[in-house]
């Protein structure tokens, strides 16, 4: 933190206030505090679960949203096109420019980037900290081939308001940006699109999803045959049996949900 703080200061950006918060019950609070003192702008560190849960107190305000990608997948981030790295980052809020964009909505929790249905929430809600925290993404992936075993396919239910589409799924996901977990997965999803985009992989063979990342992991042209896509303002999710829902890395819902878009919610920093 004191090196942020140092190297921000360094770029010409002037601090009102700097806060370590150390307890994550503390987080909102203080970025709630943040917000009423009129600050212009809030930068945040952390990573996708710290910046999806502050989002919510910067809607209808006049205020700038700013972060600094401290996390492991850092989604937000890399759908916004910010340097991963700290120097690249604040240089970013030194010299990029003011961009509008949509929020995700599950029953109007706001989101910043991407929920998931099935084997993400098993991932998030389990991952020992110590292996997150000391392999970061490679942690990450031990951890979900360990999940992959224990996993089972799940029936999807989604409801455009014309029609009711069902089929079986082994992973959902709930769509403001690209990414999800660092990788770009849902590539027609964006911030600034207007739509909320429910991305499935059909079928109930696990092996399906693990293709279905490595595809798109690594851009082949097949990438998408494995997934069925359903856009709209607003759509209804179930699933059978019912399936809990990782908000940008934080398990968070259950279905069924509305999972909707805000339309240009908050406005942030990005690259000029």
């Amino acid at each position: 933190m004191r090196e942020a703080a140092d190297k921000l200061r360094s770029a010409g950006i002037e601090l009102l206030e700097v806060h370590a918060v150390r307890d994550p019950r503390k987080l909102i609070p203080t970025m709630q505090a943040a917000v009423r003192s009129g600050a212009p702008m809030v930068i945040v560190g952390g990573g996708d679960g710290s910046l999806s849960c502050t989002v919510d107190e910067i809607v209808d305000r006049d205020c700038v949203f700013a972060l600094l990608p401290l996390g492991t997948a850092n989604s937000f981030a890399r759908t916004l096109g910010i340097p991963l790295d700290l120097d690249g980052a604040i240089q970013v809020i030194a010299t990029g420019r003011r961009r509008r964009i949509d929020l995700g909505l599950i029953d109007g929790d706001y989101f910043a980037n991407c929920a998931a249905m099935g084997l993400s929430p098993m991932i998030g809600e389990g991952v020992p900290h110590k292996l997150k925290r000391w392999l970061g993404r490679v942690g990450y992936l031990l951890w979900a081939l360990y999940c992959l075993a224990r996993f089972h396919p799940f029936k999807l239910i989604v409801d455009d308001g014309k029609e009711r589409h069902t089929v079986w799924a082994t992973e959902v996901r709930i769509a403001n940006g690209a990414f999800h977990g660092g990788v770009e997965l849902v590539e027609k999803a964006d911030v600034a699109s207007g739509e909320i985009v429910v991305q499935a992989v059909t079928g109930r063979s696990s092996l399906r999803l693990i293709w279905d990342w490595f595809a798109k992991y690594w851009k082949l042209p097949a990438r998408d045959a494995g997934t069925v896509e359903f856009h709209g303002r607003e759509l209804r999710i179930e699933a059978r049996p019912r399936q809990r829902i990782s908000i940008d890395g934080e398990v968070l819902a259950k279905t069924p949900v509305t999972a909707a878009v805000a339309q240009r919610a908050i406005e942030v920093v990005v690259p000029a």
